[in-house]
């Protein structure tokens, strides 16, 4: 015999029932389908048991006591290498699978119990689609849908080859994107294309590679597509972009663009919307984070994406075919996988952090102080150096400073703290960065001077 698997669980004796009944719910609530065998060793090797109609009897009798919702395997004596061994066939699609009223999950060759959260989401991966938060009907009416989102949406999806209609009205157009049931509005429409509802983004900049300092914060609610673009933008401005001119400027990114996008979308796709937390953007010296409260699939791993060996295990199949059809999420499966191939070919480090509470995708960024040196690209006879100044994009944050400053340039950091409604030491703090990348600077006294904007 070989080895155990995930599938295949080997007992010596019927004395091990009790754990038998646990792999057979680890198992269960993984594949939905494998076997145990008794009189075999956990190498594989058989070694026979004494088997009598009344031994098999006690191994259906436990099975029909222990395990929950009922199973109906099937129980048999079989011969392995000249040895009597027992062998139990299940299988159940019922999950999830409780032993002697606890839950687990089948990890390799071992089992594993489930977290309250875990078996939450356990319970929602079995619900079919019709019974998903995101096909349900939301509080918001047709009208409340924002046209100029949904008509770039359809435009978008038309150019993708995705959507295989033009945009007419809102209610003949959502009909045909599955977002209406009698007459009303489901709550995958709502999130993504309502502006007056709790979908919830936070961002923040931090000065360090932890959470003790920030240098910008964020936050803002609305529309799916409305937030993605924003945080898109936000992770664009904060990040640094490599320049290099040979007959022209050429700017990209530490981090690809396409996989930014996808980890946003997919981070909406699979969020827990009956929570109030939203996704979250952490931008720190070294990474940048993309959080969302949704837990991961419990029957796979990251890993299993990224060797794809997984299948997609959507929480919000509505919100996700949506997604898809505008070009801006590929399928879950697929996903995790783009973005890793996309990052590996980039030189860039990427990591997927499934958590009890959530999911994170972190981008590594290269080493920040290398980044900062000044690059210097040659194109024929002609040397240019390009410094930080040109190969940063600016954060939402200094560019409303700049504008303020462009219109007042003897503006105090007082006023300037007042007008963007932001303290006056998150004024200080981005004025000095501004300072020594060459962006600002301060001409004469505190009192009597003036800024220069030098790029």
């Amino acid at each position: 015999m070989n080895e155990e698997t995930e599938t295949i669980e080997y007992k010596k004796t019927t004395r091990e029932l009790r754990e038998a009944m646990v792999s057979i719910s680890a198992i269960l609530n993984k594949h939905r389908s494998g076997k145990i065998y008794f009189g075999i060793k956990d190498d594989g090797t058989p070694i026979g048991l004494d088997i009598s109609a009344k031994t098999l009897r006690d191994v259906s009798q436990t099975i029909a006591e222990k395990i929950e919702p009922k199973i109906y395997p099937i129980i048999e004596k079989v011969s392995i290498d000249g040895k009597n061994c027992i062998e139990v066939k299940f299988s159940g699609n019922n999950i999830p699978y409780f032993a002697e009223g606890k839950a687990y999950m089948r990890v390799s060759d071992t089992d594993r119990q489930l977290s309250a959260s875990e078996l939450g989401n356990l319970y929602i991966e079995a619900m079919s689609d019709d019974e998903k938060w995101d096909a349900q009907v939301s509080d918001k009416t047709i009208e409340d849908v924002n046209e100029e989102v949904l008509k770039k949406f359809i435009s978008r999806g038309v150019k993708a080859k995705r959507i295989p209609f033009e945009y007419t009205n809102k209610e003949e157009v959502l009909n045909r994107l599955g977002l209406i049931k009698d007459n009303k509005l489901l709550n995958a429409g709502k999130v993504l294309f309502c502006d007056n509802n709790n979908v919830e983004l936070q961002l923040a900049v931090f000065a360090t590679e932890t959470k003790t300092t920030f240098i910008d914060i964020d936050k803002r609610e609305g529309n799916i597509f409305s937030l993605m673009d924003y945080a898109y933008e936000y992770i664009m401005h904060n990040i640094i972009w490599n320049v290099k001119i040979e007959k022209k400027r050429i700017e990209t990114p530490e981090i690809p663009i396409n996989s930014i996008r996808e980890a946003l979308a997919n981070s909406y796709a699979h969020k827990s919307f009956v929570e109030r937390k939203g996704v979250e953007v952490s931008i720190f010296t070294d990474r940048v984070e993309i959080y969302n409260p949704g837990t991961f699939p419990t029957e796979f791993t990251p890993q299993d994406y990224i060797d794809g060996k997984a299948h997609s295990v959507f929480r919000n199949p509505i919100i996700a075919q949506t997604l898809y059809k505008s070009e801006d999420a590929e399928s879950f499966s697929s996903g995790i996988r783009r973005i890793y191939e996309e990052c590996k070919s980039n030189n860039v480090d990427v990591q997927f952090r499934a958590e009890n509470t959530g999911f994170t995708i972190i981008f590594h960024r290269n080493s920040f102080e290398k980044l900062r040196k000044p690059i210097i690209e040659n194109d024929k006879d002609v040397g240019i150096n390009v410094g930080i100044n040109v190969g940063i994009k600016l954060s939402p944050t200094k560019e409303k400073i700049l504008e303020e400053i462009s219109n007042n340039k003897e503006i105090t950091q007082t006023e300037l703290a007042s007008k963007l409604k932001i303290t006056e030491r998150t004024i200080q703090r981005n004025i000095q960065e501004m300072k020594n990348d060459k962006v600002l600077s301060r001409i004469g006294s505190r009192k009597n001077g003036y800024w220069k904007i030098l790029k």
